[in-house]
């Protein structure tokens, strides 16, 4: 009989996890950081592929992210590269973060983010078919990959993909680019031939710790508050699916194990994502994070000839619930709060850093 992974069996997570070999994409990323650190703490033994932190205060170095991994610093694009890397490490799973992440930007270097986000998940799979063992592949996409109508009830999986900003094409792109590796090479009715099984993952609006990323909110509010300078924000009623970025990152870990229990029944797509509650404005999320840090004031901009961005998007998150009992831990107000106090403790203590985010991911991992 399938032993189930549950979201309330972290012990179970943590063993399954330890001494195994997980290739991860996008290490030094944000998320990839914080997916990073919490491998580590569950015993695995990992290899990163991606390009160098931005700055000196990435989470990446804050955690010293080279102790706890093999760091690989190159681009997904070199495809040689990436097979020798991944071909050497022989990896049990293979976690796909790495991207170019930014709807904004992607409006600045358009043809660079469809290389990076498709033409590199691409050859991820390209080099996975080389593997002549078992090997469990969870490639993350974002939740704009649905072609968004801006309706009021959340996406469901089985809804259209499309993309209006060249971040958010890139994506779905590279869901097709994956749905047909999964039908072409990894086929579920010949499974016992390749032993590979493919899975996406589809994440909401994430905030954490560690993010100093532009144009983003969380990060926006934090350089503000620490100068004492009120938040410019642009959109103050785009509505997003906001959650604290350890929701996905247990959500990963989740849709990996049960993966690789049963590979024949989870290798499809997964949205993670808040409760609908949680799906918040950016002015709502704004004084949530003002009340968290015990002051700040803000400025709404309005600025004529800005690049199109989506107005509203929640996600159904049903599916991930009821077939990998995961489930959102932390509502909106303490995200943000966590967030927050990651900030904070940065300002006061940053030394102390990167024990202040093994405590989080501890606390979260334990609850």
């Amino acid at each position: 009989m399938e032993k189930m992974v549950n979201s309330t069996h972290f012990s179970f997570l943590q063993e399954f996890y330890k001494g195994k070999k997980v290739m991860l994409t996008g290490h030094t990323g944000f998320k990839g950081a914080w997916m990073l650190k919490t491998l580590s703490l569950l015993g695995a033994e990992i290899k990163g592929y991606a390009l160098d932190p931005l700055t000196k205060n990435d989470l990446f170095y804050l955690i010293d992210g080279d102790s706890i991994c093999t760091s690989v610093i190159a681009d997904l694009r070199d495809k040689k590269r990436l097979e020798e890397e991944i071909v050497s490490f022989q990896p049990d799973f293979v976690f796909h973060l790495a991207a170019q992440p930014l709807v904004r930007l992607s409006y600045e270097i358009p043809a660079e983010t469809f290389e990076v986000n498709v033409i590199g998940t691409a050859n991820v799979l390209d080099v996975v078919r080389l593997l002549e063992k078992k090997c469990d592949v969870v490639l993350i996409t974002t939740d704009k990959v649905y072609c968004n109508e801006e309706w009021i009830y959340p996406y469901r999986e089985n809804d259209r993909l499309g993309g209006y900003d060249p971040y958010s094409a890139s994506k779905a792109c590279a869901e097709l680019v994956i749905d047909s590796y999964r039908n072409s090479f990894f086929n579920t009715n010949k499974y016992k031939e390749h032993k590979k099984a493919i899975a996406v993952a589809r994440a909401g609006n994430v905030i954490g710790g560690g993010d100093w990323s532009k144009d983003r909110l969380i990060p926006d509010i934090a350089k503000a508050f620490a100068q004492e300078q009120p938040v410019v924000i642009r959109n103050p009623n785009s509505v997003r699916p906001w959650q604290h970025v350890l929701e996905p990152v247990v959500g990963y870990l989740l849709l990996g194990a049960n993966l690789a229990n049963d590979p024949l029944k989870y290798s499809q797509a997964y949205n993670f994502g808040p409760h609908l509650s949680d799906a918040l404005p950016v002015e709502e999320m704004l004084k949530l994070a003002i009340a968290s840090w015990g002051k700040g004031e803000y400025i709404v901009e309005q600025i004529e000839g800005q690049p199109h961005e989506a107005g509203l998007l929640k996600l159904d998150i049903s599916k991930a619930i009821a077939e990998l009992r995961w489930q959102p831990k932390m509502n909106a107000q303490k995200a943000v709060s966590m967030t927050i106090d990651w900030y904070s403790e940065f300002a006061k203590n940053k030394e102390n850093i990167s024990n202040f985010t093994t405590e989080q991911i501890k606390k979260i991992l334990n609850e």
